[in-house]
């Protein structure tokens, strides 16, 4: 295989494509659960879409990152700092680009398909996505607030509520209830990893809350992020537009504990704190897989 071929899992950040497909899982299982038909021949076109469409986000940001000199000052973990790829292959960086675009026009594409099927709400969640995917690198990451929403927004809404949509033929407000806790969730995901990131990243002009505010105080942020997680699934159900199956999703608080109080100790050493970026991956993935299948088997 080419070393071009072999460079492109990390261009695209393979291992981070579980999270779409964690959240793809919920709509799916959302759209299982409510009565009605299911248009299951649709199922596998809207998960490469969502996965196509992170693909986009994750290439674009690998290649704007290396162009702006971020990839050269970041102390990279696993879980931050790109892949590393470019600043080893500097050649690399034309295909990046070229991934970015490729995989953004085909999900796309997937998507006005997928607009048939779904309708009007399916093509607005899915421009949101588009709006997402372009904006996110040179403009949303500069704009504090915006920074932090713009990925549980893509997770939640978009692909969550966007995929029940697809496979249900039209919008249920259950749908958007489904989406809350991807929506916190993934959030916290990129708040918690921006900050072994945050001198690299002022250097470059970005703005989000780790640099506006500082570390402890976006950990305040981060701990109403995780508890407004968890509460969505609680009122969810309290309110009857989620069946007690998505409870089960609380099986991982104490882990969201562990997190957040790993996060308060270490957010300053970037060895200490890169156990802890691990251990916020599988809460959140946790948390939706167990979602999804708490609303899978309440049918």
């Amino acid at each position: 295989m080419p070393p071009l071929a072999r460079a492109l899992p990390g261009l695209a950040r393979a291992p981070f494509l579980l999270l779409a497909l964690v959240a793809w899982a919920i709509g799916a299982a959302a759209a299982y659960w409510l009565p009605g038909p299911v248009h299951w021949d649709q199922a596998l076109l809207a998960l490469l879409a969502a996965v196509l469409a992170h693909t986009a986000v994750n290439s674009l940001n690998e290649y704007h990152d290396f162009r702006s000199g971020l990839d050269l000052h970041t102390t990279r973990t696993p879980f931050s700092g790109g892949s590393g790829v470019l600043p080893r292959h500097p050649a690399w960086a034309p295909p990046a680009l070229a991934l970015g675009l490729i995989t953004l026009l085909a999900s796309i594409a997937l998507g006005l398909h997928l607009v048939r099927a779904g309708g009007p709400a399916a093509l607005v969640l899915g421009l949101v996505g588009v709006l997402l995917v372009t904006t996110y690198t040179p403009w949303l990451n500069r704009t504090p607030w915006l920074c932090l929403i713009a990925p549980g927004i893509g997770f939640g809404p978009v692909i969550v509520a966007g995929t029940g949509v697809v496979l249900t033929g039209g919008f249920d407000p259950r749908l958007l209830a489904a989406s809350l806790p991807m929506l916190f969730l993934a959030s916290n995901l990129l708040l918690l990893n921006q900050l072994p990131d945050r001198e690299a990243d002022a250097g470059v002009g970005r703005r989000h809350l780790p640099i506006v505010i500082g570390p402890r105080a976006s950990l305040y942020v981060f701990g109403a992020g995780l508890l407004a997680g968890y509460a969505s699934l609680v009122l969810g159900w309290l309110g009857g537009l989620l069946p007690a199956g998505v409870l089960a999703g609380l099986v991982t608080l104490p882990l969201g504990i562990v997190v957040l109080r790993g996060a308060w100790r270490h957010h300053a050493d970037s060895a200490r704190l890169t156990p802890v970026l691990g251990q916020n991956v599988l809460l959140v993935l946790g948390t939706g897989g167990l979602q999804a299948a708490g609303l899978f088997l309440s049918t």
